[in-house]
């Protein structure tokens, strides 16, 4: 499975806890096994994100609320534009990853799971952090 497809079934794990507002371990590998996701690199990448993501929760979702416009707040993100930023601000501040290359897949998340806003919505929130935390610099 190539990892934009292992970086959606993240995606829609993290969607699921925020529908379902906390998520216990049994619940995530009950996920696992219901996608048939058993490739070490997947499931590590999952649990990595999921666990990142729990662990910096105040930090990531500190993050997107302080990138919002005026009179902006949490609760008027949809689940899954919430869903998309929380797994793109984990893979950019905690794992590092290619600035470009997170930034576009979330926006194609964004394209496929969204409402017709959230490509710029997603787009904007993201270079926003990206330039705040100075992560343009890798190049």
């Amino acid at each position: 499975m190539k990892r934009t497809e292992t970086r959606e079934l993240a995606f829609r794990l993290i969607y699921s806890s925020e529908v379902q507002k906390e998520m216990e371990q049994e619940q995530v590998e009950l996920y696992l096994q219901e996608n048939e996701i058993k490739q070490k690199a997947e499931v590590e990448y999952i649990n990595q994100v999921y666990g990142g993501i729990k662990e910096h929760k105040g930090e990531i979702e500190g993050l997107i609320a302080s990138n919002l416009k005026e009179k902006w707040t949490m609760e008027r993100i949809s689940k899954i534009n919430r869903a998309i930023l929380k797994l793109a601000i984990f893979e950019l501040v905690y794992a590092k990853l290619p600035y470009k290359v997170v930034i576009n897949e979330a926006v194609e998340l964004a394209k496929k799971y969204g409402d017709d806003s959230s490509k710029a919505f997603v787009n904007g929130i993201l270079a926003s952090i990206v330039k705040e935390k100075n992560l343009n610099q890798e190049e």
